[in-house]
């Protein structure tokens, strides 16, 4: 029988072969995607001294070597390398996939790893669109999986007190955060399609999604700036401040989002707005948020972060100049009266160890997929509003824009047949 056809079948009985993790077992773990955000999952997750990496899986012969001078050099054996993520789950000892993949492989490499019955780490944006994000909190509801998204920040002390500390009262009312994604990036030129190089499966990378020619500027670390495959940095990098704003506010999906979002700046191939100036409304409470990714300097001397203000003071958080990660609580009078600071170690770690202490306990992870779902779609309805440049109205319960067909579309996407493709997209 084809591999392919026999795939769904197998389903079910991946299902009734789950692993249970005994407190002395060590929990074997899945590689996916080992370029980029995934060589620093590597090493957050060899620094975990409770995990057997079982797998490296990725598409690109030509990246691996990094991940597994890590592996090794934390003393691991060399683990078999596969750029088929069917074959690693057929692999009953598997318990978890720790998935650093480029974007548009985030929700299809999740759902299938819960439907075969193991527990997932995936990057952010967990998503390319707000429907792949629902069937994905669907996939581990079903399934019973413990989905931990990888906006990693909630696991640090820090992020944890600057919560409380908004919740606690002491900014007074507080209405509005303001999120930023303020930064330099660079001009990524312009390229022309080429072959595919040897080492690479571009069929299984380009998954479930219509396939477009093989271009070094919509492969790895350029991928994001491309509507087909990614989210822009809004979703690269701003989703992390959506997501403490959206905390720090105790809020998860607007009703209505307004602004702008364009390209101003840079003459390359990128197609994702390199500008951007959006307000989220949830009720009574407000998220502001700005991106501009052609200037060095910062907002409110840092250059991504937020600040939640009340009618007695302000609640800043970021990576503030001349110091590590951390928040500050600035009074009526612009006097600095209290914080923390991260201790500079790694800021994988904490978020790695507890989906690995998740998995032990199955209790519910630091950001459980769903709160994951809640961040990324603000990112994503920030993209359809610069990509229609239309105020859209949006139904938190049916996760769809009311009123306005076309950017209802831009809630989800279009694909090809693909053993990767999600049922129910």
């Amino acid at each position: 029988m084809n591999r392919r056809y026999f795939f769904p079948i197998a389903l079910g009985a991946w299902q009734s072969a789950r692993r249970a993790v005994a407190a002395s077992d060590k929990i074997n773990i899945v590689l996916m995607g080992v370029r980029g955000r995934g060589r620093s999952l590597t090493k957050a997750f060899c620094d975990q001294p409770d995990v057997n990496v079982v797998h490296v899986c990725d598409v690109d012969r030509n990246v691996v070597d990094g991940a597994y001078k890590i592996i090794e050099d934390s003393g691991r054996k060399r683990p078999p390398l596969s750029a088929d993520l069917r074959r690693c789950l057929d692999d009953k000892s598997v318990d978890a996939v720790v998935m650093g993949t480029p974007i548009h492989w985030h929700a299809p490499g999740t759902i299938l790893a819960c439907d075969a019955g193991k527990d997932v780490y995936v990057e952010k944006p967990v998503s390319h669109n707000i429907r792949e994000g629902r069937l994905m909190v669907e996939a581990a509801r079903r399934n019973k999986r413990i989905v931990q998204a990888g906006t990693q920040l909630p696991s640090l002390p820090a992020a944890l007190a600057f919560q409380e500390y908004v919740q606690s009262g002491k900014l007074g009312r507080v209405l509005m955060a303001k999120a930023w994604n303020v930064q330099l990036r660079r001009n990524i030129g312009h390229k022309e399609d080429e072959p595919v190089p040897a080492g690479i499966d571009y069929d299984i990378w380009t998954g479930p999604l219509p396939k477009m020619p093989y271009n070094l500027n919509r492969f790895h670390g350029t991928v994001n700036w491309h509507w087909h495959y990614g989210t822009g940095d809004i979703g690269n990098d701003g989703v992390h401040q959506l997501d403490m704003a959206r905390r720090a506010l105790g809020v998860t999906l607007p009703t209505r989002v307004s602004g702008m979002g364009r390209k101003m700046y840079f003459d390359d191939d990128q197609q994702t707005p390199d500008t951007m100036n959006l307000t989220y409304e949830f009720g009574d409470k407000l998220i502001s948020f700005e991106q501009r990714l052609w200037n060095p300097y910062g907002l409110e001397d840092c250059d991504n972060g937020v600040a939640v203000y009340g009618d007695k003071a302000v609640a800043q958080i970021g990576r503030f100049r001349g110091h590590n990660f951390g928040y500050r609580i600035v009074d009526d009078r612009g006097a600095v009266i209290g914080g923390q600071e991260h201790d500079g170690s790694s800021v994988d770690a904490p978020h790695a160890r507890n989906f690995l202490d998740s998995i032990r306990s199955r209790k519910k992870p630091r950001v459980e997929i769903e709160e994951g779902h809640w961040a990324t779609s603000l990112a994503h309805l920030g993209n359809i509003v610069a990509r229609t440049g239309r105020v859209i109205q949006f139904d938190p319960k049916s996760e769809s824009v009311m009123g306005d067909t076309e950017a209802n579309r831009l809630v989800g996407r279009e694909y090809r047949p693909h053993w990767s493709r999600p049922a129910g997209v």
